[in-house]
C-alpha cells in the first residue's frame, strides 16, 4: 500500500508564493512518477504538473508554465510544487498523484495514476 500526504497549502495574496509537498510512504515502486492536479470550486479536476521517475521529464499545464515548478527529492520520497506569482484563479484543492512505470506519455490523464493524496487547499486572495 502506498500513501501520499500533501502539505503546504494555505491562504496567500495574489503575487505571493507557496510550496506544496507530497510525501510518499509505504511500498512505493522505485520508478514512481509524480503529478499534481487541482480542482477549483465548481470545476472538474485538472492537470497541473508532472515529473517522471528519473526527473528527466517535467510537464506543465499551459496555465501554470513559467510560474510553477515541479521537483522531487528521491532520497526523501517527496515531490514538490513551487508556485510563484499566484493568481486568484489558482485557488483550488491541490492533489498529489503517483504511478509506477517508465512511461512519459499521457501524464495528464487522471485514470493512469494509481495513488492519490487527500488534497490541500490553496486560496489566493486578490
Amino acid at each position: 500500500q502506498v500513501q501520499l500526504v500533501e502539505s503546504g497549502g494555505g491562504l496567500v495574496q495574489a503575487g505571493e508564493s507557496l510550496r506544496l509537498s507530497c510525501a510518499v510512504s509505504g511500498r512505493a515502486p522505485s520508478n514512481i512518477a509524480m503529478a499534481w492536479f487541482r480542482r477549483a470550486p465548481g470545476k472538474d479536476r485538472e492537470f497541473v504538473a508532472a515529473i517522471n521517475w528519473s526527473d528527466a521529464f517535467r510537464n506543465y499545464a499551459d496555465s501554470v508554465k513559467g510560474r510553477f515548478t515541479i521537483s522531487r527529492d528521491s532520497a526523501k520520497n517527496t515531490a514538490y510544487l513551487q508556485m510563484n506569482s499566484l493568481r486568484p484563479e489558482d485557488t483550488a484543492v491541490y492533489y498529489c498523484a503517483a504511478r509506477g512505470g517508465y512511461s512519459v506519455t499521457y501524464y495528464y490523464r487522471e485514470p493512469l495514476y494509481d495513488y492519490w493524496g487527500q488534497g490541500t487547499q490553496v486560496t489566493v486572495a486578490s
